[in-house]
């Protein structure tokens, strides 16, 4: 296995590039006036992308960990307009469920799974944090539509059109278009609602998505025919893992984690070299801090440095941003909140906030 090669080393320390990120979240515009949180902001346009609800999730969350971070109040209030953004003007009444995004008068309107499943997570971070039940009583609309909308005879349809919540057809070369492994993270929703509403059967369908996960996981990676793709997919694979932490104490998914951060790690090194996204090297150091304080699998110290030192060069010290990506050498010319909530939340931990609970794991 090849080892990482940072191509632009930042002076920044750790501190300055996560305090970076936390302004960019909060003054760069990302984040809209209504609380709405853009998809990605195309820097060679300085033009944001559309809102989208999934990730104004993540945003929420991420704000949350700010929070949490700092104690600094503008990250909760922010957090909270976001959440309140998602609970009053995303929800569809009349269709019973979170849409993908807002649409326009007269477009085809799509719900996604994953998507609903990080906005519960989100919902249920700020509820956490504030206290307001108008939150978690969202988070548990948002969590049984889940339940009764996509259920399908093995796994969970991925996306469903809308007014008629029909499956959209599958198309297996495109993962966020079939059902895989990867859809446990939106999963780990049901798990968090049991533990708010202390009702353990809201964790059954997690158990359900953990079985059909298991059984299948192994076929997920590299999983296309081009050798580039599988950097996309390492970005899915790695959702499993991340689910995988909350039943690291099982003897199958220990070992599932164990062998799935070593498949990432070498997947990662083969492709980085030519095409390389910073969300995969933070969601992979993550994975590896938790499983390791968590008792599930040794830290490998050596691959975590690489993989610390390889997302400091992502980030922009002009705006606190992180770039999305690096192909042939070249950033892509946009930047986007989930790599910069997944890469501040990384190096935090790394740099020693090491308690974190994983409810927190963005």
């Amino acid at each position: 296995m090849t080892t990482l090669q940072p191509q632009i080393s930042s002076n920044l320390s750790i501190r300055a590039i996560v305090e970076g990120a936390g302004h960019w979240f909060l003054h760069s515009g990302i984040r809209e006036s209504n609380g709405g949180v853009a998809r990605y902001h195309y820097t060679d346009r300085r033009q944001n992308a559309k809102v989208s609800l999934e990730i104004t999730g993540y945003a929420v969350s991420a704000l949350v960990y700010l929070h949490d971070l700092t104690k600094d109040r503008q990250y909760l209030d922010a957090a909270m307009g976001s959440a309140a953004f998602l609970r009053d003007q995303a929800w569809s009444a009349r269709d019973n469920t979170m849409p993908y995004e807002i649409p326009d008068e007269g477009e085809q309107a799509y719900a996604y799974f994953f998507d609903a499943g990080i906005i519960v997570r989100g919902m249920l971070t700020v509820w956490r944090a504030c206290g307001d039940a108008s939150f978690l009583e969202k988070a548990k609309e948002v969590g049984l539509s889940m339940a009764y909308d996509y259920m399908a005879e093995e796994a969970v349809h991925p996306i469903l059109t809308l007014p008629d919540k029909q499956p959209l057809d599958y198309d297996l070369l495109r993962w966020s278009q079939s059902p895989g492994c990867y859809q446990l993270k939106s999963a780990m929703a049901w798990w968090d609602l049991a533990v708010a509403t202390g009702v353990p059967a809201l964790k059954q369908p997690f158990e359900r998505m953990l079985e059909y996960s298991l059984a299948t996981h192994e076929t997920f990676l590299p999983g296309h025919p081009e050798r580039l793709k599988a950097m996309d997919r390492l970005h899915a694979y790695s959702y499993f893992l991340e689910a995988l932490l909350l039943v690291g104490d099982r003897p199958a998914c220990r070992e599932a984690l164990r062998t799935g951060i070593e498949r990432v790690a070498f997947h990662l090194r083969d492709v980085a070299p030519d095409f390389a996204r910073s969300d995969v090297y933070a969601q992979l150091l993550r994975v590896r801090l938790f499983a390791d304080r968590l008792g599930f699998v040794p830290l490998n110290c050596e691959q975590a440095a690489e993989e610390a030192a390889a997302i400091q060069t992502f980030s922009r010290p002009e705006d606190g941003a992180f770039w999305f990506g690096r192909k042939h050498g070249e950033f892509l010319p946009f930047t986007n909140p989930v790599s910069a909530a997944f890469c501040l939340q990384a190096l935090a931990m790394w740099d020693g906030d090491r308690d974190v609970e994983i409810g927190a794991l963005i």
